[in-house]
C-alpha cells in the first residue's frame, strides 16, 4: 500500500497521484479541495484528513504502508497559508513561519520507513529544482548565471528553498531508503504527456506539467535506478515519453557516490541552457510570473516587473518559472 502525501494550498500546488495499485491513500489537510481533485469515488483511493504538521498524526497514518510519496509543502504556524500570506501584503509586516510541514513530516515518514531492507525507495520526496543554488558562491553563481539568476531563486520567498535543502540533506541522513525529485517550474498550462528531461547538479531551468511530475514521482517508487538519488527534470514539447525514465536514471550516480564534479554540473548546465523555452532563451532574465512567451514579446508577467514582483504572492501562485 502506498501512502500519497498530498496538499492543494502549496507553493507547488500538490500532486494528483494517480497510480493503478492495489490500494492509495492519500493524506490531505483539506477534504473538500480533495473532493474537488481527486477521484474520490475510485474504490482503489482512500482519502484521510491529516494535520501533516503533526508527527503522530503521520505516523499513525503510515501503518501498513509499504511506501510513501511526499508532495506536500506549506508552513505550521497556520494551517490557512493563503490566509497568512494575504495578511502579510496588506499589512506589509516580516514574518517568518517557524517550522515547515517538510520538516515535521519528511523526518517523521523517514523514522517509520528507517530499517527496511530493499533495493526500491520508501520516500520519494518532491522537492524543488534550485534548492541549493542559494547557498552557491558568487563565482558559480555568476558562472552558471542561467539557472542562478531566474525568479525563485533570486527572490526565494519565505526562504523556501534553503528549507528543502535542509529537509532533503536530512532525509539522505536519514538512512531510509529514498529518492529526491526536483522538478523545474510547475505548469498546468505547459502540454502534458511528455517526456522528461532528466538532470543532476541542481542547473536544470523549464517547466513540467503537474500530470507529468506525478507520473515521475510514481515511477520512482518502484525503479531500483532511483533509490539513493536527487535529480531534476522538465519536459519539452514534441518529445514524447519513453517507455520508462529506467534508462536515464541508470546511467546518475548516487548521492552516496559523493554526485558529480563541478565539471560535469558546469557540462549539464550547459546542455540544459540550450533546451530552454522561448526564442530568447533567457530565463535569467525573466520576472517572477512571466512566461518564456512573454518574455519574448516583450509583455509585463502578471506580477509585475522584474525587480518589483510580489514574491510573497508568488510563492502560492506561482507555477510558471
Amino acid at each position: 500500500m502506498v501512502r500519497c502525501i498530498s496538499v492543494y494550498s502549496s507553493w507547488h500546488g500538490g500532486c494528483c497521484l494517480i497510480v493503478c495499485l492495489s490500494k492509495v491513500v492519500a493524506l490531505v489537510r483539506d477534504m473538500e479541495k480533495a473532493n474537488e481533485k481527486l477521484p474520490i469515488d475510485d474504490e482503489k483511493l482512500f482519502v484521510l484528513k491529516c494535520d501533516l504538521g503533526n508527527e503522530d498524526e503521520i505516523t499513525a497514518c503510515l501503518d501498513g504502508c509499504d511506501s510513501a510519496v511526499w508532495a506536500a509543502s506549506g508552513f505550521t504556524d497556520n494551517r490557512e497559508n493563503s490566509w497568512i500570506v494575504q495578511l502579510k501584503k496588506v499589512l506589509g509586516f516580516a514574518f517568518t513561519p517557524s517550522k515547515t510541514i517538510d520538516a515535521v513530516g519528511v523526518p517523521a515518514m523517514a523514522k517509520f520507513f528507517n530499517g527496511e531492507d530493499s533495493e526500491l525507495a520508501k520516500i520519494v520526496m518532491l522537492s524543488s529544482a534550485g534548492v541549493t543554488r542559494p547557498s552557491w558562491d558568487e563565482s558559480k553563481k555568476e558562472r552558471l548565471v542561467g539557472c542562478a539568476d531566474i525568479p525563485i531563486v533570486r527572490l526565494n520567498p519565505f526562504n523556501i528553498l534553503n528549507i528543502k535543502a535542509e529537509c532533503e540533506e536530512n532525509l539522505r541522513k536519514s538512512g531510509t531508503k529514498y529518492c529526491i525529485f526536483r522538478p523545474c517550474g510547475l505548469n498546468d498550462s505547459h502540454p502534458k504527456g511528455l517526456r522528461p528531461i532528466l538532470s543532476q547538479g541542481d542547473v536544470a531551468v523549464g517547466r513540467i506539467n503537474r500530470s507529468d511530475a506525478a507520473r515521475v514521482l510514481v515511477e520512482c517508487l518502484f525503479v531500483p535506478e532511483a533509490e539513493g538519488k536527487t535529480f531534476e527534470s522538465f519536459t519539452l514539447e514534441g518529445l514524447y515519453p519513453g517507455e520508462s525514465i529506467l534508462s536515464p536514471l541508470a546511467g546518475m550516480p548516487r548521492d552516496s557516490d559523493q554526485g558529480i564534479s563541478e565539471e560535469v554540473a558546469t557540462a549539464n548546465y550547459a546542455m540544459m541552457q540550450q533546451l530552454l523555452p522561448g526564442t530568447k532563451q533567457e530565463s535569467a532574465s525573466l520576472a517572477m510570473g512571466q512566461t518564456y512567451e512573454q518574455f519574448d514579446k516583450g509583455e509585463t508577467g502578471r506580477l509585475g516587473e522584474r525587480g518589483k514582483e510580489d514574491a510573497e504572492g508568488a510563492f502560492v501562485t506561482s507555477n510558471n518559472n
